[in-house]
């Protein structure tokens, strides 16, 4: 049952771990290497970018990036690590658009899946920000068929105004309605 006050690093790693999402001795890692911080109450959104440091999650970063030419390639490179590889990206490249950035310059994600090209509209307003809505549906591609897993985006309570990471976790329905019943995360 979700009992908000409870979240923390080490509730989370349990219910991961109750999902069949992660390893008792990934749990005992993660909980190891963040130390201090195990016990500290979390929030909706730092329990979704908890997801993460549990590798089950990928983030797609609000902030700025250092080059969405550089950026992309190292996000689906986390997915494809979180699914546990079998599938091949390559050739990651945004293929600019005509326009100005500051208007808002429609440019195409493109890469290369297993030996199919795949094309994502993206609109970019700066070469250091990413276009969320392609980076997950990116992420969403690195999925395998035959896996009754897919990517789910992660929602949690919002302050109006405040920037916030995508955060796409990759599980089965069943494992989602777990996280969602006890961590207080709803999914996409």
């Amino acid at each position: 049952m979700f009992d908000e006050s409870s979240i923390t690093l080490r509730r989370i790693g349990a219910v991961l771990h109750q999902a069949g999402l992660v390893s008792r001795e990934t749990v005992r890692d993660v909980l190891e290497r963040l130390g201090g911080h195990v016990e500290e109450q979390l929030t909706g959104y730092g329990t979704a970018c908890a997801l993460e440091d549990f590798g089950v999650a990928v983030s797609v970063h609000a902030d700025d990036i250092d080059s969405i030419h550089d950026g992309y390639p190292a996000l689906l490179t986390n997915a494809v690590a979180v699914i546990g590889g079998g599938v091949t990206v390559s050739d990651v490249r945004v293929v600019e658009g005509g326009g100005a950035l500051d208007a808002g310059r429609s440019d195409r994600l493109e890469f290369v899946r297993d030996g199919r090209l795949v094309s994502i509209p993206a609109e970019h307003f700066s070469e250091d920000c990413y276009d969320h809505v392609a980076a997950c549906r990116a992420i969403a591609e690195t999925a395998r068929s035959e896996d009754s897993r897919s990517w789910h985006h992660t929602d949690f309570p919002r302050v109006p105004g405040a920037g916030y990471d995508s955060i796409m976790v990759f599980a089965t329905p069943a494992q989602v309605a777990i996280l969602q019943e006890h961590l207080g995360l709803t999914f996409h």
